[in-house]
This record gives C-alpha cells, structure tokens and sequence, in this order.
C-alpha cells in the first residue's frame, strides 16, 4: 500500500513542473521575442485577418477561450492583412471528426479561391481515408507526407512550415513529414499532372499572404507565430 501511495506521489510530483512550465495560449516568450517571432493571432480578436479579397473577416470566424475558430459553410478563407516572403510559421491546429482544412502562403489575390494560387498545408483527420497525396500535413495534391503523425481527433496539433528562397518543409509535432522546391523541375512536372495546372498563378508567388481554409468542416487554430527569415 505505500508503494502504491509513494508512486503516485511522485507521479503527481512528475507532471506538476510541466503543467506549471505551460505557457499561456498566444504569447511569446522572451526567447521568441529576441529571435523575431511575432504573434499572428492575439487570441481575442481576428485583428490582423480579414476575408479573401475583402476588408475585413466574417463573422463566421470566432474566437473563443484564446481559440480560433470557423463556422462552417458560414464563412470564407481567412488571409492575413500582411505579405510574407521568407518565414517560419508555427500554429497549433485541432480538426473535427472526417475534418478537412488547410493553410495556405503565398497567396496572390487573383481567381475565386486562395488554394487558386497558395500551396496549401494540408489539415485532415486521417481517418477520413483520403489518398497519400492529400494526408495531412502533406503539400495538399503533390507532396505526401512521410509518416502519419497526427494526434487523435480532438487534440491540437503542433504545425510547423519553413519557407526559404523557395526551399519549403511542412514539420508536424516534432518530426519532418516533407520537404520540396518550388519551381524545381520535379515541382513543375507534379504541378502540371494535377488540378492545379489550370490555374497559372499557382505556386508563383515570392511573397504573399498567409490563409486559413473553411473546407466546411470544424476546425480550429491557436498559437498562430511567425519569424520572417533574412
């Protein structure tokens, strides 16, 4: 009986640092703030976003409990008010059952849609079975992901996509899952077996707005960061 009581003693003992250590939603530390990382979402209000070409975000995006969320077939894609060229963007991503989303960069404010011209990172609740080109955190329809590492549904997820002079990873909670260049030969070739050879623009911008898909399932995002890379 005091075995049992001493372990969970110090199992209690264990996981207190780390829910003490847990810092709040939507800050930065001082670390990030010397490094350059800048929030992108404050956790109260979608300053700083506003609709695909429109002034301003719709209504069906809400804010909750530091989370940012969307209600679907209610609104549109959501961009950021500035452009990014070279970046690092961290978020932390959570995908309703059968969800799918995205994130979108470089996208050019041209066609009806922001997939029409930003590559997307994929979001998926695997389970809904879509092929290895469209798991998440993949480039939706031309780079697959190398493993699954999702959490179970209901759980955020840690994104993480580095854009540098066209040299591009897609990193999901922890691990890299796929890396490719944009305008490479092998990039060119997958573009143009795919849908989005119909739309010129795709791919084409060296600097653009960061999106946030409504696919018209739940889902929701908070921690949004970014660092503009030299």
């Amino acid at each position: 009986m005091k075995t049992l009581a001493l372990g969970l003693c110090l199992a209690v003992l264990a996981a207190a640092p780390a829910a003490q250590a847990a810092e709040p939603l939507n800050t930065l530390s001082a670390t990030e703030k010397a490094q350059g990382w800048k929030l992108l979402f404050d956790g109260k209000t979608t300053a700083g976003w506003r609709d695909f070409k429109a002034a301003a975000a719709d209504p069906g995006w809400k804010v909750k409990d530091g989370i940012l969320f969307v209600e679907p077939n209610v609104a549109r894609d959501l961009i950021t008010t500035e452009k990014y060229a070279d970046f690092e963007l961290t978020f932390d991503w959570r995908i309703g059952k059968l969800g799918n989303s995205g994130v979108f960069y470089h996208v050019i404010e041209e066609g009806q849609h922001a997939y029409e011209t930003g590559p997307e990172y994929q979001l998926l609740d695997n389970h809904r079975s879509e092929p290895p080109l469209e798991q998440a955190a993949g480039l939706f329809g031309l780079y697959a992901p190398a493993k699954d590492v999702t959490k179970p549904v209901g759980e955020f997820n840690h994104g993480r996509l580095i854009a540098r002079h066209g040299h591009v990873e897609h990193w999901l909670n922890g691990v890299k899952v796929t890396e490719y260049e944009i305008g490479s030969a092998d990039f060119k070739a997958k573009v143009a077996g795919t849908k989005f050879h119909a739309w010129p623009l795709f791919a084409t911008g060296a600097t653009g707005y960061i999106g946030l898909q409504n696919h018209g399932d739940d889902v929701a995002f908070t921690n949004i960061k970014i660092k503009v890379l030299p």
